[in-house]
């Protein structure tokens, strides 16, 4: 390496170094740290940051009064207690159906007619023969009529002598004869009488009425369909319509024999219907079937409504509350109620928490009188509204929740 490049490898400690300049204190770091503490804390006091509770959670419910005063509860089906399967006394093709299901019918209503060609050609021949009866009638009798007077006249020839009594025995064969075919054609006009009423109920077995005012429950047959008393033959039909009276509606409810002392006739009840769970209706106690279910160790009770309902069908499952009193007017209205559980207290107020999404908004309520294991509520919430039930204690007005599944 020659000098000249040595030379340029010096430093040169003349030419002074360029330094860096230093920055005055960073307060912009500190505010930055202070508006991040500043937002965590308003996000923990929003409750953004703060766990969610988990809580147990119960609706507002529309309740009974009735529901204090049921000794015992029991499950059953509304039965009529008058149904009927309509069916024919003879067997005939239908060629007349004049209800539907659901058709309202009075007793000796014509449900059906079946073909009658020929039981009316018997009636209209037992008719013949009546009046071919009555005129056989009227001549035995102007028979009778001359064969007496003729014997009546012998009778008085032969106490005079004038006749003699070959002639009077003749009168008197005659006029017993005549009198004989009086009484035989009075008979055969009783006779031909009863075959002519006879051809008229053949006529009525024809056409099938209603034996009770009842509503059809179903149709069985259409026409053209044999129908049948016995059903046996190939694609007959046994009944045409099936039938119920529905002021015999009753709930047939089984009762375990062990609670069987707390049911009585007579005993008030209340009858809800699955559906129709927003109604209840008036009861009470009909009979106690006298026999047990040794399957099930149950009884059979038959409950009566008190008033009918036009939504209230056969074979409908109810639950009947058996209660210890009579219901008072206004205790058969429904009531809005809540668990007790729900319910706080603070310096005389009572409020629940009521459940908007994931939070809980604390909410005034107004309470009335204790139904059962529940309280009425007067004001505040309404049905179906959602309230905290577990543990309000940790709970206040806006507290993120998490609802815990039964």
């Amino acid at each position: 390496m020659s000098q000249k490049d040595l030379v340029k490898l010096t430093i040169d400690k003349s030419v002074k170094g360029i330094r860096p300049v230093r920055h005055q204190k960073p307060y912009y770091r500190i505010a930055l740290a202070v508006t991040i503490i500043a937002g965590i804390v308003f996000l923990y006091l929003c409750g953004v940051l703060t766990p969610a509770i988990h809580v147990e959670v119960a609706s507002v419910t529309r309740t009974y009064p009735s529901q204090a005063l049921a000794l015992l509860n029991a499950s059953g089906y509304v039965v009529a207690q008058r149904k009927a399967s309509v069916a024919s006394k003879i067997t005939g093709r239908l060629i007349s159906l004049n209800v539907e299901e659901g058709s309202k019918i009075k007793t000796g209503e014509i449900i059906a007619r079946l073909e009658c060609e020929d039981v009316l050609a018997l009636r209209n021949q037992a008719v013949a023969d009546l009046s071919v009866a009555h005129f056989d009638l009227q001549q035995a009798k102007a028979e009778y009529r001359d064969a007496r007077a003729s014997f009546h006249r012998e009778v008085d020839l032969l106490a005079k002598g004038i006749t003699t009594r070959a002639e009077y025995d003749a009168a008197t064969a005659r006029y017993q004869k005549a009198k004989a075919a009086v009484a035989g054609a009075k008979a055969s006009v009783k006779a031909k009488a009863a075959a002519l009423q006879v051809a008229k109920v053949s006529v009525e077995y024809t056409l099938i009425q209603a034996p009770f005012d009842a509503v059809v429950l179903t149709k069985n047959a259409d026409i053209g369909d044999i129908v049948t008393p016995i059903g046996a033959a190939a694609n007959a039909k046994a009944a045409v319509v099936t039938i119920a009276d529905m002021d015999s509606l009753q709930v047939e409810a089984d009762v375990s024999e062990s609670n069987l002392e707390m049911v009585k006739v007579g005993q008030p009840c209340e009858i809800q219907l699955d559906a129709l769970p927003e109604s209840r209706f008036s009861g009470v106690v009909h009979m106690i079937v006298p026999t047990a279910d040794r399957s099930k160790a149950s009884v059979m009770v038959k409950v009566r409504f008190l008033e009918s309902d036009t939504r209230i069908l056969p074979e409908m499952s109810a639950k009947v509350a058996f209660l210890s009193r009579p219901l008072e007017k206004e205790e058969q209205n429904p009531l809005t109620a809540i668990n007790p559980g729900a319910i706080v207290t603070h310096n005389g107020k009572h409020f629940v928490f009521l459940i908007q999404g994931n939070r809980v908004v604390q909410t005034s309520i107004d309470l009335g009188a204790s139904i059962g294991d529940m309280i009425e509520v007067l004001g505040g919430v309404k049905q179906d509204d959602k309230v905290a039930v577990k543990p309000v204690a940790k709970l206040k007005d806006g507290s993120k929740i998490k609802v815990v599944e039964k």
